[in-house]
């Protein structure tokens, strides 16, 4: 976190007031960002009153307004709406811009925002809204390393965060940005297959849920790798060798590696 005085004197602005939007003011909040000196915009005043009144942050459907000597301006409005935003405002050299949205390279970012002035590149992920997300970041040619630390704290408000070079941003794209639909789609499999075994599907959801979010945890938090773990779970001649056998004789592994490869190629087209 950033440390106590930053946390109050930095004023952010939140352009685009959903789902992610949202996700980043509650970690903010949270994290005792000061809710005074963050400002949302939406659209909707109906949705605008609802931010207000949950987070106690200041709220526009002003772009321009929201923007005016914010230090960081995150811009999460959907891909196709983020160059004609940038492009109505009119930015000091001394706010970063972070663009939340997937396949706009930095030089089409930069050239919206205006000559010299930062822009960082992120590649979201949905469990932010749970404050477990990451954050795939590249900083563009005019960011100074005090305002990339900066970004990295404040997007650490929702989870872990990684800066590497853009050439890198569509793989990792493949393994944060669009992955959790693999783990959610892994999961939905179990269910099914317990159903098909005779388990209610209540009971099927929740066991496989509880086992995705036990075997994430591990990984994350034990120190040891997925190859380590894997083997603490799989006794000679057991159950979980029979299954993982059968997984890669069904081609488990190849279906990853051709996932990963067409997540990547339709991040580059969309760039």
């Amino acid at each position: 976190m950033l440390s106590g005085t930053l946390v109050c004197m930095t004023k952010i602005a939140v352009l685009g007031g959903g789902q992610i939007g949202e996700a980043l003011v509650s970690g903010l909040v949270a994290a005792e960002y000061n809710a005074a000196d963050i400002t949302v915009t939406n659209r909707r005043e109906e949705r605008r009153n609802e931010i207000a009144q949950t987070y106690g942050v200041n709220t526009t459907d002003d772009n321009a307004e929201a923007a005016k000597d914010a230090d960081y301006v995150f811009a999460c409005v959907k891909p196709y709406a983020i160059v004609e935003l940038l492009e109505n405002l009119d930015f000091s050299k001394d706010t970063v811009v972070v663009s939340m949205a997937a396949g706009l390279t930095l030089e089409t970012l930069e050239q919206a925002a205006g000559d010299g002035v930062p822009v960082v590149r992120v590649m979201p992920n949905t469990p932010m809204l749970v404050r477990r997300g990451m954050c795939t970041c590249a900083p563009g040619q005019h960011v100074t390393d005090t305002q990339q630390a900066g970004v990295r704290e404040l997007l650490e408000a929702v989870g872990e965060v990684v800066f590497l070079e853009e050439k890198l941003i569509d793989a990792a794209t493949a393994l944060a940005g669009s992955a959790p639909a693999y783990y959610f789609l892994v999961t939905e499999a179990l269910v099914d297959a317990g159903v098909q075994l005779g388990l209610p599907r209540a009971t099927a959801e929740k066991l496989a849920a509880s086992t995705a979010y036990g075997a994430g945890t591990m990984l994350a938090e034990s120190g040891k790798g997925p190859v380590d773990l894997r083997a603490g779970v799989s006794s000679p001649g057991g159950t979980t060798v029979a299954a993982l056998r059968e997984l890669e004789e069904s081609g488990l592994r190849g279906a990853f590696f051709r996932a990963a490869e067409a997540c990547e190629q339709r991040a580059k087209e969309l760039g």
